[in-house]
C-alpha cells in the first residue's frame, strides 16, 4: 500500500471508519491566518471553509460550534437557544485536552472527548464544505451530510 501524501490524523481515521468520502488539501499554515488564508490557498470561497470552535458553557462543559469562515458566533444567541446562562470560548489548553487537537488544527471528527456539536443552519445548504482534518495546514472537503456522523444540532447564531 502506497504512503498517503497527507497526514493520517484521528480525524482521518474517523472519516475512514465511518465510510465518509473526503478530499484532502494541504496548505502552508500561517499563525493567525484563519479561514481567509486557507480559503485563498485553496482557491475557494471563505464562506464554505468551516471553522471548528470549541466553547464552554457556564458549567465549564465543552461544546463545538461549526461556523462559516466569514462569520462569527453570537455566544449570547447560542446560550439563549441552548437555555444556558452564558457560553464563552474555551481556554486553548482546555480545548486541546478535550479534542486532542491543537488550536488552528481542530477538527470536529475524531475528538478525544465526545463533545456536543452545533452546526450553523446555513452550512447544510452548501454543496461542499472545507473543514479541518486534524492538523494545522490541513483541510478536508466533505459533503455537509458528513456532519451527520457527529449527531449535531442546528443553530442560528451567525453574525458578521
Amino acid at each position: 500500500m502506497a504512503k498517503s501524501d497527507y497526514p493520517i490524523t484521528a480525524s482521518i481515521r474517523f472519516l475512514r471508519n465511518h465510510n465518509i468520502d473526503f478530499q484532502p488539501y494541504l496548505y502552508d499554515y500561517v499563525e493567525h491566518g484563519g479561514t481567509a488564508h486557507s480559503a485563498e490557498c485553496l482557491g475557494v470561497d471563505e464562506h464554505s471553509v468551516i471553522k471548528t470552535i470549541v466553547l464552554q458553557n457556564d458549567k465549564k462543559q465543552g461544546l463545538i460550534v461549526l461556523m462559516h469562515g466569514d462569520k462569527h458566533i453570537s455566544t449570547r444567541n447560542l446560550a439563549r437557544q441552548l437555555n444556558m446562562k452564558h457560553i464563552d470560548p474555551a481556554d486553548p489548553n482546555q480545548a486541546t485536552r478535550w479534542t486532542g487537537f491543537l488550536v488552528g488544527g481542530t477538527s470536529p471528527f475524531g475528538t478525544k472527548t465526545a463533545l456536543p456539536v452545533f452546526v450553523e443552519r446555513s452550512v447544510w445548504d452548501l454543496p461542499v464544505i472545507y473543514i479541518n482534518g486534524g492538523k494545522r495546514g490541513f483541510l478536508v472537503a466533505v459533503s455537509p451530510n458528513a456532519l451527520n456522523s457527529l449527531n449535531p444540532q442546528s443553530v442560528d447564531v451567525a453574525i458578521d
